[in-house]
């Protein structure tokens, strides 16, 4: 329900991370969304309307869009010499986080690398020992330092660390010179960390003792604890939290705390009722021909709209159940929403989505998709960044903003670029929109990032 990111442990070190979002509704949704759910929320949504953009502005701000630099987080001889053998395996990436200057980007092995957008050099990876595999990464703009959630060999991967590092220090290629947190905590299965960039929370679950602790982000000192056994979940969303207690034989017992000091505000039942899946103090009935069920969806409480994913569609929907807007030209690549291809700016004006190319572009069909940004108020697309079938000598990037895709566009860069626009488009499993320098990251199966600016 909010800008959250929830990682739980899994026993395997090399599955996919299961990453919960808060931006969910009350009843939930498949886990085999949550992925892309978290996609969304974790994009540090708040209030900026100073910064509004008209159309004409974020057109000319994606006009000249074109792939500049590629990195490569893979390194066949390991981070280190003792290093786990699948962390020197080539993997896709699966998470792309910016912080200032710096582009980090984690592959499924659990190696996680950065780069500097200065010199696009690879600065280090933030693996500090040997065995350890990233799950996650987190951004804490409260203090300017990175969060890497990580497991263990040297626990069977049974758990989940969690490690706050400096984005300074890490400009000096120094990782390790860092801290644990929630050390207290056992962030066994199915305990999980969750991270509430909005209000400014770190949520942990230790299911040891079933206890839930609320940290502060700034300074990571607890604030208070929930020790109800009959706690089943907890939502986040601006200011509150909702607890779901166990459900009872006609209703589930919920209440909505302040997040700031855990006080109950209210207390009430949700009655269960077999035809009637959302109820409130005032029910709202939609047709279920005019409102499917979405697969995913994300409430933008600025708008106070939800925007839903459903085969491949995205569509936003008001509160009494009415289709607000329809996307054109927004057909997502991967038909389950369950990858990290989405991004919503903190505005929530725009989507920038992964999405199937357009039928009459020959030289992608089939293979390579686009980079979409669409009005999320409007539905309209704004700009698109795909594969070119132009191979003029010359970066020409205008009209339906394409990328440059000629392979002459490679000694521009001195050589570090080893893609085209094509390729860089393939199979794309993670997508970041840097709003300070507006650049987008896009990161492949083959464990490269490409980084698409003016």
């Amino acid at each position: 329900m909010d800008g959250s990111r929830k990682i739980s442990v899994s026993p395997r070190p090399c599955s996919g991370r299961r990453v919960l979002a808060k931006k969910r509704g009350i009843g939930g949704i498949d886990n085999k969304f949550v992925n892309s759910v978290n996609k969304l929320h974790r994009r540090e949504i708040c209030s900026k309307r100073h910064r509004a953009f008209t159309v004409t502005d974020a057109q000319d701000r994606f006009r000249n869009i074109r792939l500049q630099e590629e990195y490569d987080t893979h390194d066949p001889k390991g981070h280190c010499s003792m290093v786990l053998p699948f962390l020197r395996k080539r993997s896709k990436i699966i998470e792309i986080v910016a912080a200032r200057d710096i582009v980090f980007a984690l592959a499924q092995s659990g190696v996680c690398a950065a780069f500097n957008r200065e010199t696009n050099q690879r600065i280090c990876f933030l693996n500090v020992t040997p065995d350890e595999v990233i799950r996650s990464l987190f951004y804490n703009k409260n203090n300017d330092s990175l969060i890497t959630v990580s497991a263990y060999a040297s626990d069977n991967f049974s758990s989940l660390k969690c490690r706050s590092t400096r984005i300074e220090y890490i400009r000096r290629g120094k990782p390790d010179a860092g801290f644990a947190l929630f050390e207290s905590e056992s962030l066994k299965w199915p305990g999980f960390v969750e991270f509430d960039d909005v209000n400014g929370k770190v949520l942990t679950y230790s299911a040891q003792d079933s206890i839930y602790k609320v940290f502060d982000l700034k300074n990571y000192t607890m604030l208070y604890s929930i020790s109800d056994k009959n706690v089943q979940e907890i939502k986040i969303s601006p200011g509150i939290m909702l607890l779901i207690f166990t459900k009872a034989s006609s209703h589930v017992p919920l209440k909505i705390l302040s997040i700031e000091d855990g006080t109950v505000l209210k207390s009430f039942n949700h009655l269960l009722h077999r035809n009637k899946k959302v109820r409130n103090f005032e029910l709202t009935e939609v047709s279920r021909t005019e409102f499917m069920t979405p697969s995913a969806f994300i409430f933008l409480y600025e708008n106070q709209l939800f925007l839903t994913f459903r085969n491949r569609t995205v569509a936003v929907w008001n509160f009494r159940g009415e289709l607000v807007t329809s996307f054109e030209d927004h057909l997502l690549w991967h038909p389950d929403c369950n990858t990290n291809n989405i991004y919503i700016t903190s505005d929530q004006d725009l989507i920038i989505s992964y999405c199937k190319a357009d039928s009459d572009d020959h030289l992608s069909e089939g293979i390579a998709g686009s980079i979409n940004i669409s009005n999320i108020l409007t539905g309209k697309c704004l700009a698109k960044i795909k594969a070119s079938n132009s191979f003029s000598s010359e970066c020409s990037c205008s009209g339906n903003f394409s990328g440059c895709c000629n392979k002459s566009n490679k000694h521009m860069h001195s050589s570090r670029i080893r893609s085209t626009a094509a390729e860089a488009l393939e199979d794309i499993t993670a997508l970041f929109y840097d709003e300070e320098r507006n650049e987008i990251y896009t990161g492949n199966r083959h464990g490269l990032v490409h980084v698409w600016s003016n």
